[in-house]
């Protein structure tokens, strides 16, 4: 199963810099690395990045994750994945630009 975490470009930069991160400043805040399923991330989108253009959509195994992963509340009292360790390049499965358009965000096909 695919879950995905949105960064903003300068985040991304970082990531791809050290090959790995322990997150956004909510992220390091809360302890652990927000991620999100595929019926989650427009939602996250909305929320926490309306507006805002230069995203980065990656996607990820949450099988490769192990024990790290953790699925807890949040939203509406739904399940989120969260990644008690920092995410590697190696993770990664493929990031893409995540474009706003007119009416938001634009996913890659197949995702939503």
């Amino acid at each position: 199963m695919l879950i995905y975490k949105i960064f903003r470009r300068a985040e991304w930069d970082a990531f791809r810099a050290a090959g790995r991160t322990a997150g956004a400043q909510v992220d390091l805040a809360d302890g652990f690395i927000h991620l999100s399923t595929a019926e989650q991330v427009t939602g996250t989108a909305e929320k926490h990045f309306a507006g805002e253009s230069d995203l980065v959509l990656v996607a990820v195994e949450a099988d490769r994750l192990g024990a790290a992963l953790k699925w807890e509340p949040s939203r509406g009292g739904a399940l989120f994945p969260h990644l008690y360790r920092d995410l590697t390049a190696a993770d990664l499965v493929w990031d893409k630009s995540l474009p706003l358009g007119a009416t938001g965000h634009i996913f890659p096909e197949g995702v939503v």
